[in-house]
């Protein structure tokens, strides 16, 4: 999966924004993608605190373009274009302050067409490399919602790999039918990114009307809105994960359906359902889980665990320029 993604940006090389250019993990990244070149780091913070911060872990970071918002020439125009962009939610001096912080700082870069996407994570709270992402570069136009989806990899008995998605296990609480439309037809459209052709199952505890309930209606709704949304999109539901997976139980609980049995691409009805869903296949199914993938905004932002290493950034630094 990732030779296809980086064959794509070796076609098309792009610029990575990293918001905590002095944290060893991000370092360590950073001198792994400078051994090729479809991929340039941009490091926040201070020349030479991230020089010797490098330099004391024995990372090569030569040809990393280093950015410091203290001294960077373009401060004011990035002033002037946030305050237009915070259309009077914030006073210049507020902006100023602001940008002195990576998050918003490296945001602004992306905005500004310095960098091509945005990595941030390490130290900051999803809330804060969230928060700036909808401030500034907000949702595509027809979005209304930033969502998120994970893609899962494992290797299966032939030697080829397995890959699916899972969205939304991150942002939304509690989404509506209509903000389960976005969340489906976005990781639809991130699955195809990764390989996958989508065949998506609005998941529940029930499959084509065995069960009642608000929870039930609402993803048969949603199921109904987004094949009207993308008839060309494989799409069925509310069935529960059994008849989504297996061919013998989908096809004797939901007759005639293409999905049913046959499901990548999975949508649930909440955070909850999300959230333990893709640990479950990460931690006894052995997936490779890679997320969460922001989708909805109009350049790839992408969030990392505090608790990530260095091969979590190097993979997601990959993933989120595949996606601008």
């Amino acid at each position: 999966m990732f030779n296809k993604l980086i064959d794509t940006l070796k076609a098309n090389p792009k610029r990575i924004v990293f918001t905590e250019g002095t944290d060893a993990r991000i370092l360590e990244a950073s001198a792994r993608l400078l051994t090729g070149s479809w991929l340039k780091p941009v490091l926040v913070g201070n020349v030479e605190a991230v020089k010797k911060a490098a330099a004391d872990h024995g990372f090569n970071i030569d040809g990393a373009e280093i950015v410091d918002p203290e001294t960077y020439e373009g401060m004011e125009a990035m002033v002037e274009k946030m305050v237009e962009l915070r259309k009077g939610k914030m006073t210049a001096d507020e902006c100023r302050a602001a940008l002195k912080k990576g998050n918003y700082f490296g945001t602004m870069l992306v905005k500004m067409g310095v960098a091509d996407c945005l990595l941030g994570g390490a130290t900051y709270s999803t809330a804060d490399t969230v928060r700036p992402a909808l401030q500034l570069i907000k949702t595509k136009p027809g979005n209304k919602i930033v969502s998120s989806c994970f893609i899962l990899v494992r290797e299966n008995s032939t030697g080829g790999a397995e890959a699916l998605a899972m969205g939304d296990c991150a942002i939304n609480i509690k989404p509506s039918d209509d903000e389960l439309v976005e969340i489906a037809l976005e990781t639809a459209k991130c699955a195809k990114i990764f390989g996958i052709d989508p065949k998506v199952a609005f998941l529940s505890y029930s499959t084509k009307g065995s069960g009642k309930g608000e929870d039930v209606d609402k993803m048969r709704s949603a199921c109904e809105k987004a094949k009207a949304a993308a008839p060309d999109l494989a799409m069925d539901g509310e069935m529960q994960f059994d008849a989504a997976v297996s061919p013998t139980v989908g096809q004797l609980k939901f007759p005639g359906s293409k999905v049913a049995g046959y499901a990548n691409t999975f949508i649930f009805p909440d955070i909850n359902a999300g959230n333990i869903g893709y640990k479950i296949a990460q931690r006894l199914g052995g997936f490779d889980a890679y997320g969460p993938i922001l989708l909805g905004l109009n350049a790839p932002i992408n969030d990392l665990s505090r608790g990530c290493n260095a091969e979590e950034v190097y993979s997601m630094a990959i993933i989120t320029a595949a996606l601008s």
